[in-house]
Parts: structure tokens; sequence; C-alpha cells
């Protein structure tokens, strides 16, 4: 861990409450993107690049550590997560229709657990809003950029499918893949959208207008992926790659914030759980996909790595990629870095 972070800058942050604390962090890094020389010169710094790119999914990825979706809800700081060590970024969730999310407070720090729970609720300014920053923004790019989409609040599920397609269409053509989530515990019932009622047609419409862009534009197909609960069964999940599989989904990413608690736990709040005690359950349903699979299909592994070795394991149970966010807020801005250089022997061992 950073010793600076450690001594000085968490303690300050951790005075806040976590909320107020990460748009304190927003606006940091938001600042540290508009400012090229700087930002350039800590990615030159800070931004590990592996010999040979991993490429997943058709798209190549200088580092296998990304930003996972959640932090940068609105667009605003992406473009300084390379200077950080990020490899990529996934942004938002983003909704057809701007919402405020759920009732504050919603974020809860457990620092003795390196956990978090929130209950945020996807606030966001709406997809039209992030379009016009990444219309002034994406030329900059120098990374990956994944954009995650979700159900609006106020959509019914039956009519999910349209909200799903709006977004996609919105964002389109900033997106080096979308993935698009139905796992959130925060938006009421948003997780029946993974049940064998409504996934088959809901991932169907989003794939046609995908084909339909690709068609008409005469580009290649966006990379479609989706993001699961850590709370599934089995036989839930198979149900799931089943439908991925029959409709050419190109990878998923496992797992979102998980509404169990350990047995003696402290953490008496509502809301999905993150961090070191998700860690376990991600990894086991991350082995499970990758050996039914038979590793054909692309996985990005997230939830509660807090150190090299999670991260190892992560990656030899089948992951790709990984992604974190939790594990900043208690290891800090540059842990990312420290995570891409422990993979790095790994990569470029196995090329």
């Amino acid at each position: 861990m950073d010793f600076f972070f450690e001594k000085l800058t968490r303690p300050l942050l951790f005075k806040q409450d976590p909320e107020s604390a990460h748009e304190l962090a927003i606006t940091g890094l938001k600042l540290l993107a508009s400012i090229a020389p700087l930002r350039l010169a800590m990615e030159k710094f800070n931004l590990v690049k592996y010999s040979k790119p991993v490429n997943v999914f058709g798209v190549d990825f200088p580092n296998c550590v990304g930003l996972a979706a959640g932090f940068d809800k609105d667009a605003t700081c992406w473009r300084a997560m390379p200077a950080l060590g990020f490899g990529f970024s996934e942004i938002g969730t983003f909704t057809k229709h701007k919402q405020a999310g759920n009732q504050k407070p919603r974020v809860f720090r457990y620092p003795e657990s390196e956990a978090v729970v929130n209950s945020m609720g996807f606030p966001n300014e709406g997809v039209e809003a992030a379009a016009k920053k990444l219309a002034k923004t994406i030329s900059s790019k120098k990374t990956p950029l994944g954009i995650n989409i979700g159900k609006s609040k106020i959509t019914p599920l039956e009519e999910a499918a349209s909200d799903y397609i709006f977004s996609f269409n919105t964002l389109a053509d900033y997106a080096d893949y979308f993935c698009l989530n139905l796992s959130s515990p925060n938006t009421p019932e948003l997780r029946k959208l993974q049940t064998k009622e409504y996934l088959h047609s809901l991932l169907n419409s989003i794939q046609q207008a995908n084909i339909q862009r690709s068609e008409k534009l005469a580009k290649k197909r966006i990379p479609l992926l989706v993001k699961i609960a850590p709370d599934l069964s089995f036989s839930e999940i198979d149900e799931i790659l089943e439908t991925m599989q029959d409709l050419s989904y190109d990878g998923i990413v496992a797992t979102n914030t998980t509404i169990s608690r350990p047995e003696k736990s402290s953490y008496e709040k509502s809301g999905g759980l993150s961090g070191k005690p998700l860690f376990e359950k991600s990894l086991e349903i991350v082995s499970y996909i990758s050996k039914r699979t038979h590793g054909k299909l692309p996985i990005i592994g997230v939830g509660g790595i807090n150190d090299a070795e999670c991260a190892g394991k992560m990656l030899n149970a089948g992951a790709s990629l990984i992604q974190i966010y939790t594990p900043m807020i208690f290891r800090g801005p540059f842990y990312a870095k420290y995570l891409a250089k422990s993979a790095q022997w790994r990569h470029e061992t196995w090329l």
C-alpha cells in the first residue's frame, strides 16, 4: 500500500462520509484529466504496458487491470485512469433517463474488512448527457473504454429492452465494448432480467440493434457483455450462459455486489456488499463459468481483489481481465499499477 496514501490521504478522506469523499476524488481526477501535460506524464510513468497487449473479444488492452463500473458514473474522469495505471475503464452505469438514485446516506465503509455496502440505485445524468461529454473527450482516449448500461428505475420490466436499446444507440459511437448491467441489487426488480422470463428476449433485442448498426455503418459489431450477480445458483448461471451462447454474446463480467452476508458479520446496512468479503464467491463463479464454457467465453473477474495473490487466483481461475473499485478506497489510487505489474510476468510467460 502507498505510504503517503495510508498515513495521510486516507485518514483525511475517511473523516468525510463515503459519498463526499468519492466526489472529492472525482473532482481531483477530473482536474487531472483536463491538464494534458500532467496527465500524459503520469500515464508514461504509471501505465503498465505488457510486451504484447491482452487481446480479449477483439480488443487490445495494454494490461489486464480495469476500473469497474460505478466509479465514474457520469463520464467525467475516465481519461485520467491510465495515469493511475489502469489498462481500461468501464464507465456508468448509465440509464436512458436521468435519475438521482436512492435516498442518502447510501454508501457505508467497513475498514476492518475492506468492504463497502452501497444502495446507490444508478444515480446518473442520463445517456444523452454522457454522450455529449464523450463527444468532446473521446479523441483523447488512450485505453479501451467500456460502457455499462442499465434500466431506468421508472421503466417497467416489460419495456426494459427499449430502454437498453436507446442507451446502446446513444453511446455506441464511443464504446469499445458494452456491459449490460442486469444484476445491481439497488434498482427494484432489475435482477429479474437475469431470469428465463426476460433474458432471451432482452439480450436478443440488444444484439439485433447491434447487428443493425453494424450493417448500416459497415462496421464491426460492438462486443456485448453481461454483468451477473454473485447470488445466482449454478443452474441459473447455466441458463444465462446458454442464452449468451445462442445469441453470440462476447463475454461476461463476474460479479456484481452481493445481497448475502457472511455469518457473524456486522454489515447491518442494506444494499450490495463489495470488497474483500466478496472475493471467494466471485472467484468460485469465475472458475465455474470458465470450466462450463471450456475457457471459450471471455470473463472479466471483479470482486474483492485486494492483493496480488487474489489477482493471480482470479486470472488462474479463467478471467482474461480483472476490474477493481472498492480496493482503491482502502489501498490507494495507484493500486491498479501494482496489480498490473504483479500480473505482467504471468501474461508475458504465457505468450
